[in-house]
């Protein structure tokens, strides 16, 4: 809008805020018009009213995206406009600001793609999606980009539905924190969208054999700290609460714990195995029937399973660490102030989605990059929940 324009839109104001509330006007300023002096007729306060309106929304707009960049209203309207004067990283930070506060980009701005990434997890329930969500999301604002939430729910929208709305939202990449491709059972087929699209996918624990990029937490490491840590305190009898039996990073932990365990002279007879869902109650179901065939420690694959197991042994009558030890996986927030302190093995969240973000950027940037799994290295954080077996 040229000057002469806006100047000519805030007479038009100043005219219209003059009418009072039951429609009479100050005769200083509604006798006449600022443009020809003529007097204003019911359509042209209409009109006049509808410029104001306009012209408050425009600059509420310039004004809430300046503060959420920290940037001057000039520099804001600098980008609307496409006009010169400012960095590529103001300008790509005044565009994702828009995305965020929910509004549209000019249409000479739009490009052929939002600088959206859908990020898309299993689950909420479990406090390592969330912590890895928050890790993501960071990162990527680094990048100019915006996060857009896609969280799978019983009942709910699928992993499907939530590709086909990534595909209208025109966005940039998707990086899956967990899905469907850790078990072999579910169905995969809408993975395949996504490489027909050729829209830049990074996958985060995948157990399915696809062909994006994959950052993952080695399970068999994982796995073999957990037994090891167990076998050093003197533990025979190793129970493993693991997730449903289709579920790839289950299975290439229990393969990793049975090759353990008979490295170490110990066996794993099949009554000491357990397929649950990855919950507190499928936890503590599952531990409850490793108690009756004698138990004296559990290897869960989730902190919240192993939250359910030391609820078991405590509905049991046991004490925990005393009568059963319990090691738990991910190393959650707060499981360092659970009662005990929960042992559990650590993914390594920070540097995976560090890493998951830069395959992504690369990808968005039209770099070549390798779908080989990264595998990093877990850590074993011994707190209060293990201890000596009891003594018989």
């Amino acid at each position: 809008m040229h000057d002469s324009c806006v100047n000519l839109a805030r007479d038009y104001c100043a005219v219209i805020t003059s009418v009072n509330g039951d429609g009479a006007s100050d005769s200083r300023h509604l006798a006449q018009s600022p443009r020809d002096h003529e007097p204003f007729d019911t359509k042209d306060r209409k009109i006049l009213a509808h410029t104001c309106g306009t012209l408050a929304g425009m600059a509420g707009r310039l004004t809430e995206v300046a503060a959420k960049v920290g940037v001057s209203e000039a520099t804001v309207s600098r980008v609307l406009n496409g006009r010169p004067g400012v960095s590529e990283s103001t300008r790509e930070a005044v565009l994702t600001a828009l995305d965020v506060l929910g509004y549209e980009r000019p249409t000479k701005l739009r490009g052929d793609r939002a600088r959206l990434v859908g990020l898309i997890l299993p689950e909420l329930q479990n406090p390592i999606f969330p912590a890895f969500a928050d890790v993501v999301g960071g990162l990527l604002a680094q990048q100019g980009l915006t996060p857009v939430l896609c969280t799978q729910t019983v009942g709910g929208v699928t992993e499907a539905d939530y590709i086909e709305l990534l595909f209208q939202q025109r966005v940039s990449g998707v990086l899956f924190a967990g899905g469907l491709y850790s078990g072999l059972d579910g169905t995969h087929d809408h993975y395949g969208q996504l490489d027909e699209r050729k829209l830049p996918t990074v996958t985060v624990n995948a157990g399915a054999e696809l062909p994006f990029p994959r950052v993952s937490c080695d399970d068999a490491v994982a796995a073999e700290q957990a037994v090891n840590h167990l076998i050093s305190l003197g533990h025979t009898r190793i129970g493993f609460v693991l997730g449903p039996a289709d579920h790839v990073p289950s299975q290439r932990k229990l393969d990793a714990a049975r090759t353990t365990l008979t490295r170490a002279g110990v066996d794993t007879p099949a009554e000491l195995v357990e397929h649950a869902m990855h919950s507190l109650e499928g936890g503590h179901a599952a531990t409850t029937r490793l108690l009756r065939h004698g138990a004296t420690a559990v290897v869960c694959a989730s902190d919240p399973m192993a939250l359910g197991a030391i609820r078991a042994a405590r509905r049991a009558g046991l004490s925990v660490p005393r009568d059963l030890s319990v090691v738990g996986y991910d190393d959650s927030a707060l499981m360092n102030c659970t009662e005990p302190p929960l042992t559990t093995v650590r993914q390594p969240i920070e540097a995976m989605g560090k890493a998951a973000v830069e395959l992504l950027v690369g990808l968005i940037g039209g770099s070549a990059v390798e779908s080989d799994e990264l595998l990093f290295e877990p850590e074993l954080v011994a707190r209060g929940s293990t201890a000596p077996p009891p003594r018989s």
